[in-house]
Formats: structure tokens, C-alpha cells, sequence
């Protein structure tokens, strides 16, 4: 049995200094942000990043390895190898001290460590006495986590071993950025269909098991090929990131907003019934009001709007998408720039 007052404290002491940290400096708080940008918290289990797991283990030769995600109050491994955890107070945590460090982390026996001695993670499962963390560092230079990897006897770690680590980390960091390309609109920043489409299937999900509205805009650019003929496709282009940029002012941070085809875009509202034509109409009014600078020419915009709320009766996305869209098809063929609802009709 152990005696774990002074652990207790310890914990105590620093998950406070954590919170106040996380309140008070603003890097952390940019640090954090730069995690919440790749939007990977919680999310499944993915091979290219169990792959990149296993070769760490393997090379260190060492029991566990895992990737970490450090979060405002908790460390979140995107990828696990010989550990059950998910997820672990941020408190208790090795990888909360590599985040704040420009190099490897390196413990040779964590019970001699003024820091980690008290943790759980050290003193129970998995009794944890050799770490080394890795810092995850993104192109705009946050370390939002570490690869590490961690045995259960004092270890000492070579030059080669944590140059093999780096590497490896490197390949995280990459693999991040690749998913995150695969998820955004390298031009507008919005969603690309398929990530759209996933997310629109959990809020559907989401909103028939709890009861919750949710609502559907989709909205074309009028006249956009007749841009793109007489001004040019850079100037099109133009048009669609001042477009996605003046939407993204109006919406809130739980919308999403996705790019489903050349000017073809869908937002969904969580939470938002009846009031979705409300925030369709302040997002038809905002871009009806732009007029895009493109070399010598004064591009002015409009776009029509379809929207939709889910009924219980649908049985996934698509049922709420098709009524959107032909809404959407109403409001184009009704001269443009208007918003009309699911039901057929008109109502700008």
C-alpha cells in the first residue's frame, strides 16, 4: 500500500499550476489552438499512425509507445502500443513537460525524479521507470504532444536511438499535415466533401439519438462561370476565398462549412432549427454586399440559398441534403440571390 499523500498534493499542485499556465500564458493557449486546428482529438484509431507506434517500440526496444495529444487538461493518444489507457490527466503526465521543452525529454528512471515520482503512472499500471518523449512540432512551431516511448525498468537511451525518435516524430507531424490537407480546401478553408459529408453523418447521428435540430443551408455563387469566363479562373478563385472568409464571419464555431463542388457549398447548424433561414438570410445579406478587387476589375457577388431541417421520419443525411438542395434549385431558378426553405417556398 502506498502512502499517497505527498503524491496527492503533488498532483494537486500541478494540475492548479497547469490550469493557471493554460489561463494566463498566451502561448499555451496559441499551442493549444494549433492542436484544435488538425481537429483530431477523439477521433478512431488510424494505421498510419499505429505503424509509426510500432516502429518506435520496436526500434527502442522498449514495451510501450504511444502518441500524445496534450490537451488543456488531459493527454490523448492518437495511437497506443502496450498500454490500455485512452486518455490521461494531464496532470499526471510525462508528456506534459516535453511540450514545453525544444528537445527530447529523456528520463533514465522516473522514481528518481523530483517531478514524475508521485505520478500513478509511475508508482501503478503501468509502473512506468524509463520515458522518452519526442515533441510534436507543427510548421508554425507548437509542440502539440510527443511520440514517446516508455519501459519498465531504468533505461539508458543512445544518440542513434533518439535520432531514430526525431525522425519518426517528423513522420507524425507529417502525417497530420497530409490528413488535414485531406480534410480542407487548400483555397477557401472549407471542408472538402468527403470530410463534409463524414461530419454531416455524425451530426445526423447525433441529433436523431439526442433529439436535437439540426439544419442544413446549401448555397451556389450566382453567375461564378460567367466569372471565371470573362475574368479569369484566378479572379474566380478570388471570389471563392472572400466568399468562405465573409461566412465563416457570420457562422458560429460549431457550424461547418463545406465545399462540395467547384462553387457549390453546405453548411450545417447544429442546434438550429426554424431560426436556419434567419442565418441563411444574414449569409445571403453579408455576401451580397462584397464586391472582390481582382487587377482592374470590380467583381460584384451574390449567391442563393436552400435550406432544410431534419425531420424525425429522415434516415440519414442524405434525405436532409436533397429537400436543401432543391431548394436551392428554387431559389436559382427564382432569379438568384434569394433564400428558400425545404418547403418550396420563397422567403427573400
Amino acid at each position: 500500500m502506498h502512502d499517497n499523500s505527498e503524491a496527492v498534493a503533488a498532483m494537486t499542485l500541478s494540475a492548479r499550476n497547469t490550469r493557471l499556465q493554460c489561463a494566463a500564458d498566451p502561448e499555451e493557449e496559441e499551442r493549444l489552438q494549433a492542436l484544435y486546428h488538425y481537429d483530431i482529438l477523439d477521433t478512431p484509431a488510424e494505421e498510419s499512425f499505429d505503424r509509426i507506434t510500432r516502429l518506435a517500440r520496436m526500434t527502442l526496444q522498449m514495451p510501450i509507445a504511444a502518441i500524445s495529444l496534450v490537451d488543456r487538461d488531459r493527454q490523448w493518444f492518437k495511437s497506443r502500443q502496450g498500454m490500455a489507457p485512452e486518455a490521461t490527466p494531464r496532470n499526471i503526465s510525462f508528456c506534459t513537460h516535453t511540450v514545453h521543452k525544444d528537445e527530447p525529454f529523456v528520463v533514465q528512471d522516473a522514481l528518481a525524479h523530483r517531478w514524475l515520482r508521485h505520478s500513478p503512472l509511475v508508482t501503478d499500471e503501468p509502473h512506468i521507470r524509463a520515458y522518452v518523449g519526442m515533441p510534436l512540432r507543427t510548421p508554425g512551431g507548437h509542440n502539440i504532444g510527443a511520440l514517446c516511448v516508455m519501459d519498465v525498468k531504468p533505461r539508458e537511451i543512445s544518440k542513434e536511438q533518439l535520432n531514430v525518435l526525431q525522425d519518426l516524430a517528423r513522420l507524425v507531424v507529417d502525417e497530420l499535415e497530409l490528413r488535414q490537407l485531406a480534410f480542407i480546401d487548400p483555397l477557401t478553408g472549407a471542408m472538402t466533401r468527403r470530410a463534409f459529408l463524414a461530419e454531416a453523418d455524425k451530426e445526423v447521428k447525433r441529433a436523431k439519438r439526442h433529439h436535437r435540430d439540426l439544419a442544413c443551408i446549401m448555397f451556389d455563387i450566382d453567375h461564378f462561370k460567367s466569372t471565371n469566363d470573362g475574368c479569369g479562373h484566378a479572379a474566380g478563385d478570388q471570389v471563392l476565398a472572400n466568399v468562405l472568409a465573409a461566412c465563416r464571419e457570420e457562422l458560429r464555431a460549431s457550424d461547418h462549412i463545406g465545399r462540395l463542388g467547384g462553387e457549390e457549398f453546405a453548411v450545417l447548424l447544429p442546434e438550429i432549427g426554424g431560426k436556419a433561414v434567419e442565418v441563411a438570410e444574414k449569409l445571403r445579406r453579408r455576401i451580397s454586399t462584397l464586391v472582390v478587387g481582382y487587377a482592374s476589375q470590380m467583381i460584384q457577388v451574390s449567391a442563393s440559398f436552400g435550406v432544410a431541417v431534419l425531420f424525425d421520419q429522415d434516415s440519414g443525411f442524405a434525405d436532409l441534403s436533397v429537400r436543401a438542395d432543391m431548394a436551392l434549385y428554387e431559389a436559382k431558378n427564382g432569379g438568384r440571390n434569394k433564400v428558400c426553405t425545404g418547403m418550396s417556398r420563397a422567403v427573400a
